[in-house]
């Protein structure tokens, strides 16, 4: 029993210390939430105070705003009352003008009332003495018939027949007159016009020659250039249809052609082989025929530079390279490029001077001569030539009717054409710009060329030695060695029937065989 007390005390004990220690941590817990709960509410009073503060400087912050945008609505505002008050101002001066006008008019509405009704007086005036003069005048011209025989009708008839007369003879003098100020009066503008457009045009006085002079480091290099038995001199004169002329004078040698074409070629071929130093006919033909595709490409650049120089935009790139081409011919001595280039600076001048489109009288200045650079052989005068040639690549009617129509040979059928026509007689009539002498000998020789050419296995043809020799190169498939005499005889006839030229002409046909093969 005793045992069961104790026990029972024990647990008693126990319970009442656990109930002790569990009151004890709800005591600490309750502390530590009262803890937490101070902290959070200090938090957020200081979260408050932040808010707080925030919140007072976006107010300032919008204040500040706000302030200055009525500020600034508020001048706009003054600015604009402002400007109503002037213009208020100025409605009633306005006002105040027509006011006046008002009164001034209703003056001279009162006057003209005054000045038509004694006007109105003076008619009827006027009426009573034309009745009494009409009746005067009735009873005269029945004297007058009496006294001359005549009626009325008659002596009218007469008297307009002389007046008639009379004011023709005095029509014709004043129509004379007047023909003549005109023309003195055209003449004058046109001179002050062409005047003008020439003073504001300068450019180079161009001339050709018919050689170019290679110069050469030292005479050793002529030696290899005539090469073994000449092979290499006359190859490069085949090639190029120049005559190269290797004499005395010291480090140079002398490029002969009318063609400034070829001669740029063989200068340049040369020029390359004396630089390389290969020199032997494999060598210079492959040169030349390098030579010549170079110089195609930059005869298309010159035109394509040209273009844009004169501000001449979206031309056909066949009409770009016949423009570079033009460096590389003549008229009548004159350097067609430059002479091209000058009539289209002319050109425009003009047009502007006249009021008219300066760039398509520019575009059709520049063209005007591309017929003396045609594309194929053709019959056409070059200014017709021209005219198709510009139809074919595109350019407009004005365009081709100004170059087809600059040596009147098609109707004008625009001011353009008169313009470049006159621009073209500028340029070409200048002191200085052309030799007819020269030009004459450079259609001898492409006359020769031309009718050499014309015979049936003919593929080249040169004039050389200032056109007392001309070089025939034939095709060995084409001619046989025992037509060469007849074809020479031939070329030799034809030439005498139709060309004037002083001394003799020297015929030399070529014909020459080639086997290529090829080792791999």
């Amino acid at each position: 029993m005793n045992a069961l007390l104790l026990i029972a005390a024990l647990i008693v004990g126990a319970g009442i210390g656990l109930a002790i220690g569990y009151f004890a941590k709800i005591n600490i817990l309750n502390k530590k939430a009262e803890q937490i709960i101070q902290e959070a509410e200090e938090k957020a009073e200081i979260i408050k105070k932040n808010k707080l503060l925030e919140a007072k400087q976006k107010y300032f912050e919008l204040k500040a705003e706000l302030d200055k945008k009525v500020k600034q609505d508020t001048e706009r505002l003054n600015q604009k009352e402002k400007k109503l008050y002037q213009f208020e101002n100025t409605l009633n001066q306005r006002k105040e003008e027509f006011q006046k006008k008002l009164v001034q008019f209703e003056v001279k509405r009162k006057e003209l009332a005054a000045l038509k009704e004694n006007l109105t007086k003076q008619i009827d005036i006027v009426e009573q003495k034309r009745q009494e003069l009409e009746k005067i005048y009735k009873e005269q011209v029945e004297k007058l018939e009496t006294i001359a025989g005549m009626s009325k009708d008659e002596a009218k008839q007469q008297l307009i027949e002389s007046l008639k007369d009379e004011a023709r003879a005095d029509a014709m003098t004043h129509v004379a007159q007047i023909v003549e100020e005109a023309k003195l009066n055209a003449k004058e503008q046109a001179r002050n016009i062409v005047i003008k457009a020439i003073q504001r045009v300068g450019s180079e006085v161009a001339a050709n020659n018919s050689i170019t002079v290679f110069h050469i480091e030292s005479d050793e290099i002529k030696g290899r250039i005539i090469g073994r038995e000449g092979r290499n001199i006359r190859t490069l004169e085949t090639l190029t249809g120049v005559e190269i002329i290797v004499d005395d004078t010291p480090e140079a040698i002398v490029l002969s052609s009318f063609d400034p074409f070829r001669r740029e070629i063989a200068r340049l071929s040369l020029q390359q082989l004396v630089a390389d130093g290969r020199i032997h006919p494999a060598r210079i033909e492959e040169i030349v025929n390098k030579t010549k595709q170079q110089l195609e490409e930059e005869i298309f650049e010159i035109g394509k530079r040209v273009c844009i120089d004169l501000g001449i935009h979206s031309i056909h790139p066949n009409l770009m390279r016949t423009i570079g081409k033009m460096k590389y011919r003549s008229s009548y001595g004159q350097n067609l490029l430059q002479h091209s280039i000058e009539t289209a600076k002319l050109a425009a001048l003009l047009a502007s001077e006249l009021g008219l489109n300066p760039k398509l009288a520019k575009r059709a200045g520049l063209l005007h001569d591309i017929g003396k650079v045609p594309e194929e052989d053709t019959d056409l005068p070059h200014a017709i030539y021209g005219m198709k040639m510009a139809q074919k690549y595109g350019e407009k009617d004005e365009v081709a009717n100004a170059i087809g129509a600059h040596h009147n040979e098609v109707e004008m059928t625009s001011m353009i054409a008169p313009i470049v026509q006159v621009a073209d007689a500028i340029s070409g009539a200048r002191p200085g710009a052309r030799r007819e002498i020269y030009e004459s000998y450079i259609k001898r020789l492409e006359d020769l060329e031309r009718i050499a050419l014309s015979f049936k296995g003919v593929t080249k043809s040169y004039a050389i030695q200032a056109g007392r020799e001309l070089r025939v190169i034939v095709g060995s498939d084409m001619v046989s060695d025992t037509e060469l005499e007849a074809l020479s005889y031939e070329i030799a006839k034809r030439i005498e029937k139709e060309l004037t030229y002083p001394g003799q002409i020297k015929v030399t046909v070529i014909r020459e065989k080639r086997s290529v093969s090829f080792a791999k």
